[in-house]
């Protein structure tokens, strides 16, 4: 799996296939989708145009997708025009009313829980790898508790992690708890998801910290892409979201310098448990993964 990858999430209908394109042109091969970002249409578009046109071939990229309740494995492949994928995640290990649409909600507009047990739904994900359907499989959202509890009855082990992580979330006891399973930690929101949907005036911006400005100055490179940087240096693949070609490419630009051991003592030291994707509206579902330390 390359470190520095593209993400999809918020990718807007009639952005997203042209910024992926940008993105394999410029040099990306990791690229991260999902269901339920409802624009795998339009990545599979993009690949489609990359692969017919010769820019790479079909081994040259890794695609990640993540399962939702609603539709699976098979769906997604149809949607990204692909025989297999490289990566398949369980997207959370909260699950939600089946065939009931996308994000099922009652009279009162409350999501409607599922009670279904994400180590039924990690069989069915060994069944995936064993179909050929994917290379390999994996966790998003998952707490040290549950990633635990898959391992231990696992026969396929998950290869990674995807959670929020950047200096103010820096996730350090996630990360060595994977670390000492053998499990790649991949970091999403690495620069403090700007754009999410509920952000409000007020809230601290990882961008703009004075820590993060300081040490962008001091080597002549944007914030975004020392929050990158970070990251690789930690081990920690990252998918950072753009749709802006000359975004996508200052991202992917992150080869040419390193940080400091004090650049990454000082950003460690932002780290304050301040999770943007919070999900507290569903804190009340019996597999909420944000409850414990790690």
């Amino acid at each position: 799996m390359p470190l520095l990858g593209l993400g999809t999430w918020k990718s807007i209908p009639g952005e997203v296939e042209k910024a992926v394109q940008d993105a394999i042109t410029i040099g990306y091969r990791h690229i991260d989708c999902a269901m339920v970002y409802e624009n795998e249409h339009e990545v599979g578009v993009a690949l489609h145009n990359v692969l017919t046109s010769g820019t790479v071939v079909r081994e040259d990229l890794y695609i990640v997708s993540k399962i939702w309740w609603k539709l699976g494995l098979r769906e997604s492949l149809k949607q990204l025009n692909l025989d297999y994928l490289d990566l398949y995640l369980i997207h959370s290990p909260m699950s939600f009313k089946e065939n009931s649409g996308l994000n099922p909600v009652d009279e009162n507009g409350k999501l409607i829980y599922s009670h279904v047990d994400y180590v039924e739904t990690w069989r069915a994900m060994e069944a995936c790898v064993r179909s050929g359907l994917t290379r390999s499989i994996g966790l998003s959202n998952f707490n040290s508790y549950q990633l635990q509890r898959i391992c231990d009855i696992c026969t396929i082990k998950p290869v990674t992690n995807q959670v929020e992580c950047h200096p103010y979330l820096n996730q350090e006891k996630l990360l060595d708890y994977c670390a000492k399973r053998h499990i790649v930690l991949t970091a999403y929101s690495p620069l403090g998801s700007p754009d999410r949907p509920w952000a409000k005036p007020g809230d601290p911006s990882l961008l703009q910290d004075p820590a993060v400005l300081e040490i962008a100055k001091k080597h002549g490179k944007s914030p975004a892409q020392v929050l990158i940087r970070y990251q690789i240096e930690r081990g920690i693949a990252v998918i950072p979201k753009s749709v802006s070609r000359a975004r996508i490419e200052e991202n992917f630009n992150v080869g040419s310098f390193r940080l400091s051991e004090e650049d990454m003592v000082k950003l460690n030291s932002l780290d304050c448990n301040e999770r943007y994707l919070h999900h507290e509206w569903v804190a009340d579902h019996p597999y909420f993964p944000f409850a414990i330390e790690f």
